[in-house]
């Protein structure tokens, strides 16, 4: 007998205005509850949620100035996908940016860490990026 795993989809569209990351992690947060994840790891997909969804704000210049977010339920797993509408960025880009912030004093390199914290956080973490916008995707998979 072969096991059929249901997989659920949320999907939710949040304005980039103050704190809505917040309700984006909360979402998360009760998704991950429900599926039985553990504290940490809960605590871990809203803090993943929250620093991407913070850097699409600040970085996308989105015109629709929205981010969605796909959470999407397996058996045990939770992937994230959060995208923006926004002018996107390269590789280079990124690599350029972790470069400079690494050149800056160390008062200074508190933040913009963000999308390196998720990718450590994270069991698979991938970026698709466009002229059309970027895509962030992250899987958490249960502790065993």
């Amino acid at each position: 007998m072969e096991n059929i795993v249901l997989k659920d989809q949320v999907c939710l569209t949040i304005p980039m205005d103050r704190d809505m990351e917040l309700v984006a992690a909360k979402t998360g947060s009760v998704l991950a509850e429900l599926n039985h994840f553990n504290e940490e790891q809960t605590e871990e997909i809203q803090l993943a949620i929250i620093e991407t969804c913070i850097n699409a704000f600040e970085h996308s210049q989105s015109e629709d100035r929205t981010v969605i977010i796909k959470y999407i339920v397996k058996a045990d797993e939770l992937e994230c996908k959060i995208t923006d509408h926004g002018v996107g960025f390269t590789p280079e880009d990124q690599h350029n940016s972790i470069s400079k912030r690494q050149e800056i004093h160390s008062e200074m390199r508190k933040r913009g860490w963000g999308l390196e914290i998720t990718k450590t956080l994270m069991d698979e973490f991938d970026i698709e990026s466009s002229e059309n916008g970027t895509t962030v995707s992250f899987i958490k998979r249960m502790a065993s």
